[in-house]
């Protein structure tokens, strides 16, 4: 990598970085794009280098949230070798994220789902949350809890539970309560689809 091009790509780093601390502490419609210029002490035109507008930034906030999120959750997961108990800390290590992480809060679980459209919405969440979700059921598969054909239906209903019970700790006057009871309700629910 030339030099040209290490720069820009540091540029780029330092923008989202900038911008994610802006976007968790504000909020998509209280950023505006001459605060993050300020904040990273750039051009305009060295911002729309990368990006060709807010929403385009904010988007690939929300790509390097999600990729810090999938790389922790995975990390829970992997530190567990039960497959059943993988799944519940890395479920567990999500909802906790959801609950206490002001990124994860805003970015990814306020104003993500408002600002990205649908389809972009869709397309990072399974790039990054449905393969793990799908990793983890194969391995309850290989174990002989679950019917192996049925890891992708599985998985895609999972992350759905999973994706709203963020959302509701994320809205939740009390989180941490809001936690208990999810994590109550996914036992009852993976309990259900379990061979015994």
């Amino acid at each position: 990598m030339d030099g040209r091009v290490r720069r820009g790509q540091t540029t780029r780093d330092r923008v989202i970085e900038v911008a994610t601390e802006l976007f968790a502490a504000e909020g998509f419609d209280a950023v505006s794009i001459e605060s993050v210029l300020a904040a990273c002490g750039i051009s305009r035109g060295a911002l729309y280098h990368h990006f060709p507008g807010k929403e385009a930034l904010f988007a690939a906030v929300v790509d390097v949230v999600e990729a810090r999120i999938a790389a922790t959750v995975a990390a829970t997961a992997g530190s567990v070798a039960d497959p059943l108990a993988s799944l519940f800390a890395a479920a567990t290590a999500w909802l906790e994220l959801a609950a206490r992480d002001p990124a994860v809060r805003r970015i990814v679980l306020t104003d993500g789902p408002a600002v990205l459209s649908p389809q972009l919405w869709q397309e990072i969440e399974e790039r990054y949350a449905l393969g793990l979700v799908q990793a983890a059921l194969a391995r309850l598969a290989e174990a002989g809890h679950l019917p192996a054909e049925r890891v992708g239906l599985y998985a895609n209903l999972l992350l759905a539970m999973l994706t709203r019970a963020a959302f509701l700790i994320a809205r939740a006057p009390d989180p941490e309560a809001e936690i208990a009871t999810c994590r109550e309700t996914l036992a009852a629910v993976v309990g259900g689809l379990l061979r015994e």
